[in-house]
């Protein structure tokens, strides 16, 4: 078994033009002093973080990592949720992403695209450059309008749209083979891959590629009602990041699961700070050590109630306090009475 690392904390949801949160510098410092020991990188956002020049210069890389080290963290991983997003996007969302995209590639879904496969290559060498080994990202949705099948689908529109979600990632999935670096999705709903099922769909589509992970996230399958324990174990070979995240699921006569358009606050399943939801992290982080998972434990604020500075320092001290040191022996060495092959065989009688 092994120890997991953390707390780490996801800066996406930190960042922004006021101090502390709009330089590197600074943002590093208050993440250490909430009480985390690594963080987690948005790579879109120039606020704290360069993409292009972190995978064009090593000097910028180590420059980043001297900082965070000197403030009291390391980073843990690169981010590209809005980039892996736009790899693979319906039509019906092409308006409502392109705030995700460059403004040169605004209104032409081609080079959107583009620029997203290559923004997110870009990331996955930056993690080379930074010495990190996963990367986390969203796989994208060609597939999504259809999760509800009425009218039905049509015969072979999914394997269609698996098969083109897959050529889209393979050219990026076998970049990240030659850098050394996972990439682990984020299991999340509006995403193709939003359950162990999708995942699975996905996996044989690109041949089991040896760089196709997990993000395990236990909210979003409070959210979709799955057993987000006995996924754990299903794919423990698979799971290579961890984001710390609390929800709760509340269905009423009157909403379940779609929650009729309702903002956050008003639905039935909704985030919530860690300890104020419904995951028993117990649990999570008892499964997680069984599996001998050693990566991070890496908050991700996301609360329909709470400010945002007090779920950050309340998460640190939360995973600081799950976190399982593992045990080197078993308890009951003590009772250990010594044997050899000659001894067992006539303990049973052979």
């Amino acid at each position: 078994m092994k120890t997991i690392k953390g707390p780490a904390l996801f800066l996406a949801q930190f960042a922004g033009d006021e101090a502390p949160f709009n330089s590197w510098d600074s943002i590093t410092k208050w993440a250490a002093d909430c009480g985390y020991k690594g963080v987690q990188v948005p790579s879109w956002d120039a606020r704290i973080f360069d993409l292009g020049k972190a995978a064009s210069s090593r000097s910028y890389c180590d420059e980043l990592v001297g900082v965070a080290k000197d403030n009291g963290v390391e980073i843990t991983e690169l981010s590209t949720h809005l980039q892996g997003q736009l790899v693979a996007v319906h039509p019906a969302y092409y308006e409502a992403f392109d705030g995700f995209a460059a403004p040169e590639v605004h209104g032409n879904p081609k080079a959107r695209q583009a620029w997203a496969v290559e923004q997110v290559k870009l990331a996955i060498t930056a993690s080379y450059n930074l010495g990190i080994h996963q990367h986390v990202t969203f796989s994208g949705a060609l597939a999504w309008p259809y999760v509800y099948p009425w009218p039905q689908r049509p015969a072979g529109l999914i394997d269609t749209a698996f098969e083109e979600l897959a050529n889209r990632w393979r050219p990026i999935l076998d970049h990240s083979d030659q850098m050394g670096v996972d990439i682990c999705y984020e299991i999340h709903p509006g995403e193709d891959l939003h359950d162990g099922v999708t995942f699975e769909m996905f996996l044989e589509r690109v041949n089991n590629h040896p760089r196709c992970n997990m993000l395990y996230d236990p909210s979003h399958y409070v959210l979709q009602c799955l057993d987000y324990l006995d996924n754990i174990d299903i794919y423990r070979d698979r799971i290579k990041m961890f984001h710390v995240k609390d929800a709760e699921f509340n269905p009423t006569g009157r909403q379940g699961v779609y929650s009729g358009y309702q903002p956050w606050v008003d639905r039935a399943g909704r985030f919530r700070s860690l300890g104020d939801g419904q995951v028993d992290f117990n649990a999570v982080f008892s499964k997680m050590a069984a599996n001998n998972f050693d990566g991070w434990a890496v908050v991700e604020w996301e609360c329909c109630l709470k400010h945002p500075e007090d779920g950050a320092r309340e998460g640190a001290a939360f995973v600081r306090d799950h976190i399982i040191r593992v045990t080197e022996k078993a308890f009951d060495d003590f009772a250990d009475t010594g044997a050899d092959d000659v001894t067992n065989k006539r303990m049973l009688g052979i």
